[in-house]
């Protein structure tokens, strides 16, 4: 044995580095190792601890062998030497064979074997041996080096094991022979004739043992062939992350009152954190944060409401709280934003984290989302959805019993309480919530709130609020051509900081009496800046006048990147470009309200983003939106169109001053005229207004569609139910304010009498508590979001649309998706509308005439002369409309359908984006008629041609939230033309394949491709598992 051991000592294993090297030339799989000069084997420093001395005796120095980059275990090393493992382990069996006993004559039996009295003796023996010899050789090799070794690379060892127990157990038994003989052996050995015995030899040759080497070389052949390929290390990380997930799971259930932190990082595994500061930025949390992750009620899952200034990170808690709702407890999660753009926003920048986290990321905005969605086995969703998507949603839900599958609601601008019929529908979302979950916990976020004690009572939350911002801010007012510090602690509110020392000609100071270009060349082009303006024609003007007095040096600031924006603007627009940003996009300027289109917005946004652009003019409604922050903002007036602004919208546009982890201080300059004076300093020191209940707005249309939807839900099916569910609203907390001439329960039965007359429900009075049943018509228009005010005119047009529904093309069904509430917005051009008229197809112009719009009126019109016979104007005004629709679903340019019919761009862009939402609310207002089944296939294809109006091929591409037409287009001319395509796409790659995309864009696309696939897969895969599973009431024999 000495001499095997001294053979094996000279061998070492060692594992060098966790990374593969490179090798100089291309090698096999079975290569043998480079001789002991290579600058690999030189790199390797001395670790004892991970060496290994087969035979037991390492007191010689051993050779050490570094990492091969070619070898059977994947990610894992190999062993390196002058020749090969496999040589070296075979000649260290073959010296061991010589030497060990079984070289000895078979006459000199070891004294500790029991023989058996059979003419096999000698037979046992060898095996016997044989198998000793393969002992000693396993047992040098279960050594501490193979703990490192991948998941697939203990099939060899697990073999090597199972043997080494079988010969413990024959041994602990008294069985003479320990070895292993197989059943099929001993079964061909009781079958042989007992003729035959007599003529076999005295000493039976066995079986040839199979060498070390050759289960060496099988299981590591096996290993390369085998599936797997799943690192060691990475398995390890994934046992982790479980462990920490229940850790913190067991935690929240004993959560203790008086701890700060229930888990690695509040409750929450580790991996999380990580993610934060990698797909981030963010290292640490602000201690407000902090604080409010630990206070008492989030632990303990009771509603809060907690509200910040703008730019405080008030959604960093939030989706810290999802995050641990979705991994901890298992549960699925809602986030309500106002605006679609927000949801896209939220959705492409939370996919990763899906990805990493292994839950879904769901968008519900416009025509996207399933109703019911996915009920899913396995994953946790997250819904990320608009208000009425939201809405929507939990009305499923609550119809599937599956509203408990929601463990929190978080509601982002929680002021949207008080937004017009917006904000009724907030609030019937909330109180649904309230009043059939007791399990579904509620957080809402906003700015500050001027009545938080009434939200707080009709959430029945706690309240956490802040005045911190990451950023200070600091308030002035511009007088002429003075700077005044806002100061509300002093009597006039107003101190003197500075007066303005720019040099103004003659021509200059008539141009820009407000001194706005010095302004702002105190910021551009090094920093950011927004200038709020009270209409879009004024941003536009406004920017077209600073640029004309900027230096040629502006010009050259990025010029590149710019000369890249101004190219893909012109692709937006199909080789148009608007003539206003072709002029000041050279100088860093844009302009940004509504009349944009989404493709021109998004560039816009993105390249305000990068620093491309340095200063944007735009309108309020870019405070309320995507965050655009700025190192300093100037209003330049105090109105809102015609109207002064509110406290609320002064707060959320100076709000946007300060860039979090770039500015030190943010600015903003309210520019005042001497006549506003007064009213400016009452704004500037008046508390925030008052957050009101909208139910009863519009002569109470809000509170009508509750009681329709209660009724419908089978939330209430009595008066006295409808009283119960709204003594819970925002409404009851309010009604002293709200209601002065009728009380709630006068209301709750004028209301119920109301939808009782417009046939939406029936009363049953066979019983002395009248029972509500709702009817189908009342059914679908819940069920479809319709509007009360509109569903008598649609069901009256869809019924018509059946007895001559035109299907020669779109027009007649784009007709009948053209949303009602746009009509008022719309005043033909009669000469326009006759042009087009003509151009129309015969069967066209006939379904024009059912509609209650012929040919002679629309000429009549256009040449001036009275008509005689009164037509319904609002089928006049609506297909007018479906035609500027139809129109633009056959250029699918909204440049050229502006100019054909001239009308604003903005105007058209919002035009498509409204009726594809009403069509898919007339989809599924049909859905529950059953007289108005042909719809059901047509207005599902329409849907999808209006969400995207491109052509065929690009839809697959622009599913992905936050691909508009010009992005949609370039990846598919670079060859991304699948969704797989994209998902499997390398970011890198691709940002530097797609012009002007930058790296995080790639990061945020690509993600959110993986989760749209994902999503696709996991609803298939929950049909697949719906369809083969038994079903539980099945007759029993």
């Amino acid at each position: 044995m000495d001499k095997m051991n001294t053979k094996w000592q000279d061998t070492k294993v060692k594992r060098a580095h966790s990374k593969k090297r490179t090798r100089d030339s291309i090698e096999s799989h079975q290569t043998p190792a480079k001789k002991g000069g290579s600058a690999s084997s030189k790199n390797c420093p001395d670790n004892t601890e991970r060496g290994t001395s087969f035979g037991g005796m390492a007191s010689l120095k051993a050779v050490e062998y570094c990492s091969d980059s070619e070898d059977f275990f994947g990610d894992y090393d190999s062993i390196l030497n002058d020749s090969s493992f496999l040589a070296k382990l075979d000649d260290a069996e073959q010296n061991g064979v010589h030497y060990s006993p079984s070289a000895a004559p078979l006459d000199q039996p070891d004294p500790n074997f029991t023989a058996l009295p059979s003419s096999g003796d000698n037979h046992c023996l060898k095996l016997s041996t044989d198998n000793k010899h393969s002992e000693a050789i396993v047992d040098g090799l279960i050594d501490e080096s193979f703990k490192d070794i991948e998941a697939t690379q203990f099939h060899f060892q697990e073999e090597v094991l199972e043997n080494a127990k079988q010969i413990h157990w024959l041994k602990e038994n008294k069985i003479s022979t320990p070895c292993k003989v197989t059943e099929r052996a001993i079964n061909d050995e009781m079958v042989k004739p007992a003729e035959h015995k007599s003529e076999r030899p005295t000493t039976s040759i066995p079986q040839e043992r199979r060498s070390m080497k050759d289960q060496l070389k099988r299981a590591m052949i096996s290993n390369a062939a085998a599936p797997s390929c799943v690192s060691r290390t990475i398995v390890l990380k994934e046992a982790v992350v479980a462990e920490e997930i229940n850790v913190a799971m067991q935690a929240m259930e004993t959560v203790s009152l008086k701890a700060t932190d229930i888990g690695p990082f509040f409750g929450l595994p580790t991996k999380v954190k990580d993610l934060i500061c990698k797909l981030r930025g963010i290292n640490n949390l602000y201690d407000w944060q902090k604080t409010c992750l630990n206070l008492d009620c989030v632990q303990e899952r009771r509603n809060l409401i907690y509200s910040l200034p703008t730019s405080g990170g008030k959604t960093l808690v939030a989706e810290i709280l999802m995050f641990r709702e979705l991994l901890c407890r298992k549960k699925d999660s809602l986030f309500i934003l106002p605006y679609i753009s927000l949801v896209q926003e939220k959705v492409r920048g939370l996919a990763s984290f899906g990805l990493e986290l292994d839950f879904m990321v769901e968008e519900y905005a416009g025509s996207k989302g399933r109703f019911p969605p996915v009920k899913r086995r396995s994953k946790r969703s997250l819904y990320i959805a608009t208000i009425e998507k939201a809405h929507s949603l939990v009305n499923c839900l609550i119809e599937t019993n599956r509203l408990d599958d929601i463990g929190l609601v978080i509601v982002d601008e929680l002021h949207m309480l008080g937004d017009g019929s917006r904000g009724a529908v907030v609030e019937m979302t909330l109180a649904k919530i309230l009043y059939v979950s007791t399990a579904t916990q509620i957080i809402g976020m906003s700015a500050t709130l001027g009545n938080i004690k009434d939200l707080q009572k009709f959430l029945k939350a706690e309240n956490y609020t802040s005045d911190y911002r990451p950023v200070q801010l600091r308030e002035y007012v511009k007088l002429k051509d003075s700077i005044y510090e806002v100061d509300p602690n002093e009597e006039e509110v107003l101190r003197l900081s500075r007066v303005l020392s720019f040099k103004y000609s003659s021509s200059m100071q008539k141009m820009d009496p407000d001194h706005l270009i010095a302004l702002v060349t105190e910021i551009i082009p090094t920093n950011s800046c927004l200038v709020f303006c009270s209409t879009k024609k004024n941003c536009e003007n406004v920017a077209g006048m600073i640029c004309k007095y900027l230096k040629d040096e502006f010009l050259l600031h990025k010029e590149k990147e710019k000369a890249a924006l101004l190219k893909e603007l012109r692709d937006s627009g199909n080789g148009t470009i608007c003539p206003v940003l072709q002029k000041i996009v050279p100088y860093g300027l844009a302009y940004h309200h509504s009349g944009l289109t989404s493709e021109e917005r998004k560039l816009v946004e993105e390249a305000y983003m990068h620093g491309v652009l340095c200063l944007l003019t735009c309108t309020s409604t870019l405070a309320a939106g995507i965050n655009l922050p700025a190192r300093r903002v100037i209003l330049r007036s105090p109105y809102v169109a015609t109207e002064f602004i509110k406290r609320s919208q002064y707060k959320q546009m100076v709000g946007r001053a300060g860039r979090a982890g770039i500015d030190s201080v943010g600015e903003s300059i309210l520019i005042l005229q001497e006549k506003d004076k007064s009213l400016a300093k009452s704004l500037l020191c008046a508390p925030v207004e008052k957050c009101y209940s909208n139910l009863m707005q519009d002569n109470g249309k809000g509170v009508l569609s509750l009681i329709l939807s209660l009724i419908g839900l089978n939330i209430a099916s009595s008066l006295e139910q409808v009283r119960d569910f709204l003594s819970g609203t925002l409404l009851c907390v309010q009604e002293r304010q709200l209601c002065v001439e009728r009380d709630l329960r006068e209301i709750s039965k004028d209301c119920v009498e109301l939808l009782k007359e417009k046939g939406l429900i029936t009363v049953s009075r066979d019983t002395q508590d009248p029972i509500l049943q709702v009817t189908k018509l009342g059914r679908a228009t819940y069920k479809g979001a319709v509007d009360l005010s509109y569903c008598d005119m649609l069901y009256e047009d869809l019924s018509k649309g059946l007895d001559g529904l035109m299907l020669h093309s779109y027009l007649h069904l784009v007709y009948l998706v053209t949303p009602y509430d746009m009509i008022s917005q719309c005043k033909p051009d009669w000469m326009i509308y006759l042009r087009q008229f003509i151009l129309l197809s015969a069967a066209e112009q006939k379904m024009s005439a059912a509609v209650g719009v012929p040919e002679s009126f629309v000429a009549r019109k256009a040449a001036g002369q009275t008509v005689r016979k009164n037509a319904n104007m609002v089928a006049v005004r609506r297909l007018y409309l479906a035609i500027v629709l139809f129109s633009l679903l056959n250029d699918t340019n909204v440049w050229s359908t502006a100019e054909k019919f001239q009308l604003n761009r903005g105007f058209i862009q919002a035009l498509l984006n409204s009726s594809s939402a009403f069509c898919s609310c007339v989809l599924h207002f049909t859905e529950e008629l059953e007289e108005f089944w042909p719809f059901k296939t047509l207005l599902t294809e329409l849907t999808h041609r209006l969400s995207y109006c491109v052509q065929a091929e690009l839809i697959p591409l622009m599913e992905v939230a936050g691909v508009m037409k010009f992005r949609a287009k370039q990846l598919y001319n670079a060859g991304y033309k699948t969704l797989a395509h994209l998902a499997n796409a390398d970011p890198s790659v691709l940002a530097k394949t797609i012009d002007n995309l930058y790296k995080k864009q790639a990061n945020q696309i690509v993600a959110s491709a993986k989760m749209l696939v994902n999503e696709k897969a996991a609803a298939l895969q929950e049909e697949v598992n719906d369809l083969l599973m038994m079903p539980k009431d099945l007759p029993l024999p």
